[in-house]
């Protein structure tokens, strides 16, 4: 089986501390929890294609899929997955819609259309701009790739239903608007990435 690195998300009290003086209902969180470790993955192209796996399904179930396909792949690089069929990246449990995506991935990545190194010199919009101009690639999965790889200090994503739920268990709500939680997002700037962390933790409690 393909080894893939990982890592865990950088911070510290800096940051924590922060969050407490700009939300004392997340500092309450963060005191209680104590340091959250939230594991990333350096590598691109693992990272990226991890992110499409994960779409729309539960941690739980994408783990699994992730496991399947380090154990049918020699590599997990884009070589070795281009050449590959997309039929025979599906058969790891994939649906046919994210199997052709990650073969097209490794494909441009492989022939030198794409270049995921480029991502770490670029602003975060602008990341979010490149990725989504793939096909098959939405914002979630591109502010995952900014959170989980690029480790940018400010992501807090509002298509990730686990956030959202951390933060409507956070702050007692029953549903919560774009609006409010742009608000909330605003006050954990610049320094959004780490209260992502805590809201997942916050979710699954």
């Amino acid at each position: 089986m393909p080894l893939i690195e990982t890592s865990f998300f950088k911070y510290g009290k800096t940051e924590t501390d922060a969050l407490k003086q700009a939300d004392p209902v997340l500092g309450d969180a963060i005191s209680r929890l104590g340091k959250v470790e939230r594991e990333t993955m350096p590598d691109l192209f693992h990272a990226l294609i991890y992110a499409v796996v994960g779409q729309l399904i539960s941690v739980k179930t994408a783990e699994s899929i992730w496991q399947r396909m380090q154990h049918h792949f020699k590599s997990m690089d884009p070589v070795t997955i281009a050449g590959h069929f997309p039929e025979q990246i599906q058969a790891c449990g994939l649906t046919r819609k994210k199997a052709e995506c990650i073969h097209r991935i490794a494909a441009k990545i492989s022939s030198g259309e794409l270049d995921l190194s480029e991502l770490h010199h670029l602003p975060d919009q602008e990341v979010i701009r490149r990725l989504t101009a793939l096909d098959g690639i939405g914002q979630w999965t591109a502010e995952m790739l900014l959170l989980h790889a690029l480790e940018r200090p400010d992501v807090v994503s509002f298509g990730d239903v686990a956030i959202r739920r951390g933060m409507m268990k956070l702050y007692g709500l029953d549903s919560m608007t774009k609006k409010e939680f742009d608000g909330y997002r605003e006050r954990y700037s610049p320094y959004g990435s780490v209260a992502s962390i805590y809201l997942w933790k916050i979710s699954f409690e």
